[in-house]
């Protein structure tokens, strides 16, 4: 059976990890976060809070959705989030599809692996680190050809393509605040959404490429709408708007 995994991380900094690689352990947080800056943190110093993902399988020649999660570190550790995580590649050898993987949820996955010494033999059982193979497809990239210029966010892309997009009053850089107000349920919830948008960008480019067909596409379509529809309950958030899934 084929398999697919369309995959995201929600992270924080990790100061205690910053603060050891520039000699400030020690110092209070308001020291580190200065040293720190606004810059955007390098990938090892992003701690892994939530990963979300989208499970489906080919079934009569289109995809059928098997599940849709997010486990976060309010229910385990970070080394036990990812340890669980890999372990489901491993088992499930699947293809990787993400938006802007290569450039950051890749990454950050084995520094946080490595860091807590987790065993991650499913990561090089296919080729998911090399950049230009179909192993683990980055839609960032792809669609750009790889074109700085070209790219655009992931909430662009999905409202232009007629879906959802990222839910109001909430983007990535308010995960941190949320986080840190204990509001992870929520930010479990946001990272749902994120890959249930990208899972459906990626079917529309396989239905542009010609490996769906339009009944396989329009097929695959009804596989998410009927999950969404029986989680409904459970997951009310996923439940999209603009006459394409009825609430209710």
């Amino acid at each position: 059976m084929t398999t697919a995994m369309v995959f995201d991380l929600e992270t924080v900094p990790d100061l205690a990890r910053y603060a050891a690689a520039h000699g400030l352990t020690g110092q209070n947080e308001e020291v580190i976060r200065a040293d720190l800056g606004d810059s955007f943190p390098k990938s090892i110093f992003h701690e892994i809070i939530c990963i979300g993902a989208v499970v489906a399988h080919s079934e009569d020649h289109h995809w059928v959705v098997d599940a849709i999660g997010a486990p976060h570190v309010g229910d385990r550790t970070e080394k036990d989030l990812i340890t669980a995580f890999v372990d489901k590649i491993d088992e499930l050898r699947p293809r990787l599809i993400s938006f802007a993987g290569h450039s950051f949820d890749l990454p950050v996955l084995r520094y946080r692996a490595m860091i807590h010494s987790v065993s991650a033999p499913g990561l090089t059982l296919r080729p998911y680190f090399h950049r230009f193979t179909s192993d683990c497809l980055d839609l960032c990239d792809e669609l750009a050809s790889f074109n700085f210029g070209a790219k655009v966010t992931l909430d662009e892309l999905s409202k232009a393509m007629g879906f959802p997009g990222k839910p109001s009053g909430m983007n990535g850089a308010d995960v941190e605040t949320y986080f840190r107000a204990g509001r992870i349920e929520e930010i479990a919830s946001y990272c749902e959404t994120d890959v249930l948008n990208t899972y459906r960008i990626w079917l529309k480019y396989e239905l542009f490429r010609g490996n769906l067909t339009k009944s396989a596409y329009e097929a695959s379509e009804n596989s998410v709408r009927d999950f969404i529809q029986s989680h409904s309950n459970a997951k009310p958030h996923l439940l999209m708007r603009s006459g394409e899934i009825d609430s209710p």
